[in-house]
């Protein structure tokens, strides 16, 4: 058992130092969703046009490509549209903006949450889909209960007159 000690403690700690070490090349910045130019990110006026781009991987042609596949302008216009609602998630990758539940101050006792998913690289009424969930306070437990389609349709509408706004600033600016 003593063996085992000795042996044990030095090959964990020389294998946690390796681990360490071999970490020590990563780049910790990551850019953010709010700042197009920010760790290479090319802005959506730029080159690429609607696109966010972050480049290739490092590790030459096998690097794994890392273009987030979504339309940039909608991107930001559904972060800006959905900012009164606390963000659960947000996957720029994906294309997914999840809220967590709002209630709104009018209404105490009526609570709602949003996903949105962007789904192309292209500034469509297609690219953009909003769920809304709806729950209401019943008996000191919140009871699911179906959202009106028009909350989901008039995110949707709103979503898209910001990211033609954002992509006509872009154009302007140029």
């Amino acid at each position: 058992m003593r063996i085992i000690q000795r042996i044990a403690v030095p090959a964990s700690l020389a294998l946690s130092v390796l681990s360490l070490s071999a970490c020590s090349g990563v780049k910790t910045s990551a850019p953010t969703v709010d700042n197009y130019e920010m760790g290479g990110m090319g802005s959506p006026a730029e080159g690429s046009g609607s696109l966010f781009t972050l480049g290739k991987g490092t590790s030459g042609n096998n690097g794994a490509n890392t273009n987030i596949q979504v339309n940039a302008y909608l991107w930001r216009a559904t972060l800006d549209t959905l900012s009164f609602m606390p963000l659960a998630s947000a996957d720029p990758f994906g294309g997914v903006i999840i809220t967590d539940w709002y209630s709104p101050p009018s209404e105490p006792g009526t609570r709602f949450k949003a996903n949105a998913y962007i789904l192309s690289k292209t500034l469509t009424a297609d690219a953009i889909q909003v769920s809304v969930f709806e729950q209401l306070q019943q008996g000191g437990a919140w009871v699911d209960t179906p959202a009106d389609p028009s909350l989901a349709s008039g995110l949707e509408n709103r979503i898209l007159a910001r990211a033609a706004d954002l992509q006509a600033a872009a154009k302007n600016t140029k």
